[in-house]
């Protein structure tokens, strides 16, 4: 019992500062998120909430933080238009979350254990680098492109790259600019110099500069009217001017729509784009996991699809398992997913209570802390590493990064997984066969590894240079699996050495298992 009080006396003390940055991190992308979705906006809140509380509780994921993805933004608008109102929209919700339940009773949680590392690293630092472009624009105070679309084509017609150069050269607010270079220098110095011992080792950095940065701009609004950061660079969570009006922001499902074939598309797209995002999180996560944790992926699914389930229930947007948000909980130092369920709480909390204060903080100061998680997960040693690796393993990590960053993040890992799997059919067709003779007679041939179809020339190319009168050893010891058609080359070879004067001993047992027995009897044949 004592035991388990200092184990959570221990997780309170790191997830309690880790929960407050997650949330500062949280609340302009449940907003940008539903935005960019055409959704309500109180929609992306009750999202986060269900995601932080209801996945958070249900997971055995330690780190990972559920809510409204980017990656479901296209997926999200383009149900809420084919549908006949948003309610029917809920609907596809409710029923994509009942389809992942019963993916994790299916064990569907497995297919995410067939993505190389290569790609998930690349997924986590093309991330990192999407989130440095794409916050460097609200960081300088231009807001065209809303917080949570980290598509590279935007929908005001400019792309990632382009709105950086727009706003460098037309759109610079400079109290804002101000507010993130500032804030942007204490996170790097707080990060090399944060106390180890002390109270101080406890606080945020980001939590710091939101502080200031609320401060700041106050002080701007007295002493320096032209900095002031416009209402438009704000955080903007609904506020309620009553409890009815509180309750009037959630939605409930409309199952008179249940027959629509719209309604079950969307539910199914959903339902299978929103299991693989959070599958290929949640493995990425495990990854930068500093205690290298590994996540149960079926039991993954059935919180997605609880949270997916309720959130649709009340109102809120499909949630999956996001990597920016999990990211910034990992750079906090979070130590249990005690901190992913109290920035649910914190979600919740602000939108009761205090809505107007959270109302307060600059999406600058905010972009700041973005930008910082961003370059923790992109660093160049990253690209070292991978380079000393091999062309095998750099080129689909950085093949990943570049395709997520120029389209999205499903195409980008599609792409990655392509390019890996070229590189393990390439090894496949490397020579899987040696062939050594002598000037007695004596012929090895050595299968160094498995016999698939495709090495079928290679093992005839081999026996057909194999001279009559030869005593010949087909080793077979490597191989844990010959194929059929490579068992019929054996034994045709086999049935012809009679013929051939040629003496034939099989080294290995794989034939026994992989199909049909080699016809060829050991013989006394000892190859020098």
């Amino acid at each position: 019992m004592s035991q388990n009080l200092a184990s959570l006396a221990e997780n309170w003390r790191r997830d309690f500062p880790a929960s407050i940055v997650v949330f500062l991190v949280a609340v302009p992308l449940c907003l940008g998120i539903a935005l960019a979705s055409g959704a309500p906006l109180f929609s992306g809140l009750i999202a986060g909430i269900v995601g932080g509380i209801v996945v958070g509780i249900i997971s055995k994921s330690p780190l990972s933080v559920s809510g409204p993805a980017a990656g479901l933004t296209v997926i999200v608008l383009t149900a809420i238009e084919s549908v006949p109102s948003y309610q029917a929209f809920l609907l596809a919700v409710v029923l994509a979350g009942v389809l992942q339940i019963a993916f994790s009773f299916t064990k569907g949680g497995i297919l995410g254990e067939f993505v190389p590392t290569s790609v998930t690293t690349g997924m986590l630092a093309a991330i990192g680098l999407i989130l440095i472009l794409k916050q460097i624009p609200h960081a300088l105070g231009y807001d065209g492109d809303v917080e949570g679309d980290f598509a590279f084509l935007q929908t005001d017609g400019m792309n990632t790259l382009s709105t950086i150069w727009y706003t460098l050269a037309n759109s610079i607010q400079w109290g804002a600019a101000i507010i993130a270079l500032v804030s942007l220098i204490f996170l790097f110095w707080w990060d090399a110099n944060k106390p180890k011992d002390g109270m101080l080792r406890l606080l945020p950095g980001p939590l710091v500069v939101v502080v200031f940065a609320v401060v700041a701009n106050a002080v701007f609004a007295s002493a320096a009217p032209g900095l002031v950061i416009e209402k438009t660079h704000l955080v903007q969570v609904p506020v309620a001017g009553s409890v009815a009006e509180f309750f009037s922001f959630f939605s409930f499902p409309d199952f008179s729509a249940i027959t629509l074939p719209a309604v079950w598309t969307a539910a199914v797209t959903l339902a299978l784009v929103a299991s693989l995002e959070s599958l290929l999180s949640v493995k990425a996560i495990d990854t930068i996991d500093p205690e290298r944790r590994t996540t149960d992926k079926n039991r993954e699914l059935l919180a997605q699809g609880s949270g997916n389930l309720i959130s649709g229930l009340i109102g809120g947007l499909p949630v999956t398992s996001v990597i920016v948000r999990s990211s910034a909980n990992v750079d906090s130092n979070a130590n249990s997913k005690l901190s992913t369920i109290l920035h649910g709480f914190w979600l919740l909390l602000s939108v009761v209570v205090i809505p107007t204060i959270i109302n307060l903080i600059p999406l600058s100061v905010l972009a700041a802390i973005l930008i910082q998680t961003g370059y923790k997960l992109n660093k160049p040693a990253l690209y070292v590493k991978f380079w000393k690796l091999g062309w095998a393993q750099f080129i689909p990590f950085f093949a990943t990064v570049a395709a997520i960053l120029f389209t999205d993040l499903l195409k980008g890992i599609a792409v990655g997984l392509a390019i890996g799997f070229a590189f393990v059919i390439a090894r496949n067709f490397r020579p899987a066969v040696t062939y050594v003779d002598d000037e007695h007679g004596n012929v090895l041939v050595r299968a160094r590894r498995n016999l698939y179809f495709i090495h079928k020339y290679e093992l005839q190319k081999a026996f057909d240079r194999v001279p009559d009168g030869a005593n010949v050893i087909i080793d077979l010891t490597a191989a844990d699996f010959v194929d059929p058609d490579n068992i019929d080359i054996i034994n045709g070879f086999s049935e012809g050495a009679r013929f051939r004067n040629i003496d034939l001993f099989v080294r290995g047992d794989t034939p026994r298992r992989a199909g049909p027995q080699i016809k060829a009897e050991p013989k006394d044949v000892v190859y020098a």
